[in-house]
């Protein structure tokens, strides 16, 4: 289905190949590539109207419109996001949603209240313990529902990762990282992302990642030392700011109750807590800007179709930073503003390259997904709800 928001007479090139070049980078022998900017059509202003009303039903209808919402947001990205010609669409089922959210909000008030008394804590340990061993085929099961409800071209992606390799990259490498005390969480980092790529296929055509674990760790070893030079440049000032500030205060009548009520230590602890935020903002948005450019180079679809990434991550580091002071300042307003910023310096750097038309492609694979159901399982509505 084409989005009117955006035609073709008035964008004609949007999403269309802009030329065909010669390259040995694909396969083996002679081949012609053909590539597809991916073009994003939303607006700021065309998102607020929508996001505002969907926070007002939710608020009037006490959190039971979130479902809906959810998906007239993720559809209103999908529909905007145009491959040669072709938008994405987004068709999952709110209701089914729905039910998975009450589910989960059974569960997660069970868990609050049996925590509440001595008789019940147990009930608290078993929902945690179940969550916690469980928590590997919730992601699975999210991966599945959220490739399943994706479509381009009429045809519908899926995900066949298994229930035992996502214990490994969601539990194993987990475990594994917290037991080096963070030395193996670029390799989890690996594990993880090399189980989603692989697990995706647009019909019948399966992914393939050909990445390494190497470039996980430069990721990691950048990432980190882009925090320590950020706390030193940002500390040494916070230093002297809570030097000055507490230069007054008299410390020989110090207790909890003074400190905690005093106007100097509570701005030195806004102070510090604020470049704490800051400095994890900055370090985790490159480890997720990063990751996602090296992932996107290394993955190809049915040794047919690959994905070129020439965004920055130093560039989305920034526009993470100032979107999250926007949303800060505006009180939440400037969420519609910074999700269509974001989304549209991403998909502003991403290329799909192709040795074979897209239509042609896409029929070629697609004999096999008609038995393919839309609905979701219960598990499956859980993990979305979680």
């Amino acid at each position: 289905m084409i989005d009117p928001a955006a035609p073709p007479n008035e964008s004609p090139n949007l999403g269309r190949h802009v030329h065909v070049l010669s390259s040995e980078a694909l396969q083996p022998g002679p081949a012609t590539v053909t590539e597809y900017p991916v073009g994003f059509t939303g607006t700021a202003g065309e998102y607020f109207r929508l996001w505002i009303v969907n926070i007002a039903l939710t608020f009037v209808t006490l959190g039971l419109y979130l479902p809906w919402a959810r998906v007239r947001n993720r559809q209103y990205f999908y529909g905007h996001t145009w491959v040669d010609g072709q938008n994405f669409e987004y068709r999952a089922n709110p209701a089914a949603l729905l039910r998975g959210y009450l589910i989960v909000a059974a569960l997660f008030v069970a868990y609050a209240v049996s925590g509440q008394f001595e008789r019940t804590q147990w009930v608290a340990a078993v929902l945690a313990v179940v969550y916690g061993v469980g928590y590997p085929v919730l992601v699975r099961q999210s991966m599945r529902f959220q490739a399943v409800n994706t479509v381009h071209r009429g045809l519908r992606f899926r995900f066949h990762g298994t229930t035992g390799g996502a214990y490994v990259a969601y539990m194993l490498a987990n475990f594994v990282a917290s037991l080096s005390f963070g030395l193996a969480l670029p390799w989890a980092w690996y594990m993880q992302r090399r189980y989603q790529v692989e697990g995706l296929a647009y019909g019948s055509a399966r992914a393939t990642f050909r990445g390494d674990v190497g470039p996980f760790y430069l990721i990691g070893l950048t990432a980190l030392g882009l925090t320590i030079a950020g706390g030193v440049v940002i500390g040494i000032p916070l230093v002297a700011l809570a030097a000055t500030l507490l230069g007054s205060f008299d410390f020989a009548d110090i207790n909890l109750a003074n400190l905690a009520a005093s106007a100097p230590f509570l701005a030195a602890a806004a102070a510090g807590y604020l470049a704490v935020l800051v400095l994890y903002v900055v370090g985790w948005q490159y480890v997720r800007g990063a990751t996602m450019v090296y992932v996107l180079n290394n993955m190809e679809l049915g040794g047919v179709i690959r994905t070129r990434a020439t965004f920055s991550p130093w560039r989305l580091v920034w526009i993470s930073v100032t979107n999250s002071a926007a949303r800060v300042l505006t009180l939440g307003l400037a969420s519609p503003w910074a999700a269509v910023r974001q989304n549209r310096y991403v998909l502003g750097g991403l290329t799909v390259r192709a040795i074979a038309p897209l239509d042609d492609f896409a029929a070629g694979v697609g004999g096999e997904t008609s038995a393919f159901g839309e609905a979701a399982t219960e598990l499956l509505d859980i993990q979305v709800g979680f």
